[in-house]
């Protein structure tokens, strides 16, 4: 067993914080740390080789060549952060406060898991030449050469990142078919009527969008679909959806969820004593909305660690419930995003879905629950203040688009 620094005494900061996790979480909870005037070790555990970096611009910017890098501007030598950078983490002790690695243990007093979410492969796809995920760095990097050469693409999943790819290679001018084996595009993530409206902007941009249709293999150079098509494809694409990165917790006894996610409380901290989690890998209780929330979006990323960062600076635990917030730049639309709309009662439409910008209200007893705007920023401003005020709307005039949301508020 390495040597190990003492535990602090319960209710002290930790004298040596080992963050697992290079990306946005794990990154800004090391800033966060030295920004809130936390004097003690900083270790960032990375698993990928590269300067930690941020990844919206991977599915945009750097994937068509407009930009050769997406590495935080973060001087982590002048805050005294240790990088360990193409290092794999295997498992956690947490009884010796330790953590696994392939070049041994890792000592801690207190562990920040921030490992994010991994992509999910298409069954039965590993190994097949052409196929593609695009979560990494390095995935941008091989796929930039397939839409540099215009190939036709197949891209499996309607879903944000299929679409967001989707609008890069057409960008690029290749012939794109999108595979969608639910009834409509972003069908886990929005209801009919509200999704209704996206499809059209596949055909509008010059993919092909099949929905209902499932993958039956995936061969060199074509995809079958379970009904006997065959879709040629110089490159597959899969964006089927992603889970926490969380299988080298197994046994380590921190409780994990159904979803495989980090369960985590109100303050970010996991089952186990002087463990945190924070990002795409941890879910977490929210009373604004009365459950659970696993929340894979950056803004969570970002937000997250400044809770997880406060309670190991000044040993004192926070409370985080957030209004969740995430955007997406597709075919040609600014898509935002705020809230969370589960348990509202209410649908308003503020536009004709048919133009070129529109947004739709969630209510919940009159109460804004949760804002889409498409190409309409000062809605999605404006509304994202009230969902966080639990501000009660007049619902006639919050569907009338020539109203400022903010004058919308009901007083009694």
């Amino acid at each position: 067993m390495s040597e190990q620094t003492p535990e602090p005494a319960p209710g002290q900061p930790a004298r040596a914080v080992v963050i697992v996790g290079a990306g946005m979480a794990g990154v800004q909870t090391a800033v966060a740390l030295r920004e809130q005037g936390f004097t003690g070790r900083v270790t960032v555990i990375g698993a990928e080789p590269h300067q930690p970096y941020d990844r919206p611009p991977l599915s945009k910017a750097i994937l068509l060549g407009e930009a050769e890098h997406s590495a935080f501007d973060i001087d982590f030598e002048a805050l005294d952060i240790t990088l360990r950078l193409g290092l794999h983490v295997t498992g956690l002790r947490a009884g010796a406060h330790e953590v696994d690695t392939l070049e041994g243990p890792v000592p801690y007093d207190a562990l920040v898991i921030a490992t994010g979410a991994e992509p999910v492969a298409l069954p039965g796809s590993d190994g097949v030449p052409g196929v593609h995920l695009l979560r990494t760095l390095d995935d941008a990097a091989r796929l930039r050469p397939i839409l540099d050469q215009q190939h036709d693409v197949v891209v499996v999943g309607a879903g944000w990142i299929g679409a967001e790819f989707a609008t890069a290679a057409r960008a690029a001018g290749c012939v794109v078919t999108v595979v969608e084996a639910a009834d409509r595009p972003l069908a886990g993530t929005l209801p009919a009527e509200v999704a209704a409206p996206m499809t059209r902007w596949y055909a509008e941009s010059g993919a092909d969008l099949l929905t209902g249709a499932r993958v039956a293999r995936v061969g060199q150079g074509a995809v079958h679909l379970s009904d006997g098509r065959v879709i040629p494809a110089g490159a597959v694409v899969v964006g089927i959806g992603a889970r926490p990165a969380t299988g080298w917790l197994a046994g380590s006894g921190i409780e994990l969820g159904p979803d495989g996610s980090v369960v985590a409380d109100s303050s970010l901290r996991a089952s186990l004593p002087d463990v945190h989690a924070v990002g795409d890998c941890a879910s977490f209780p929210s009373a604004r909305y009365g459950e659970r929330l696993l929340v894979h979006h950056w803004d969570n990323a970002l937000q997250g660690p400044r809770t997880v960062a406060a309670a190991l600076a000044s040993g004192e635990a926070g409370t985080y419930d957030p209004v969740p917030y995430f955007w997406s730049e597709q075919f040609g639309r600014f898509v935002q995003y705020a809230g969370h709309h589960a348990g509202a009662d209410t649908l308003l439409w503020r536009g004709d879905p048919a133009e070129a910008s529109w947004t739709v209200l969630w209510l919940r007893q009159g109460v804004l629950v949760a804002v889409l705007a498409v190409s309409r920023p000062r809605d999605l401003t404006q509304g994202r203040k009230l969902v966080e005020a639990g501000a009660r709307i007049d619902p006639a005039r919050a569907a009338d688009s020539s109203v400022p949301l903010k004058s919308t508020v009901r007083n009694a």
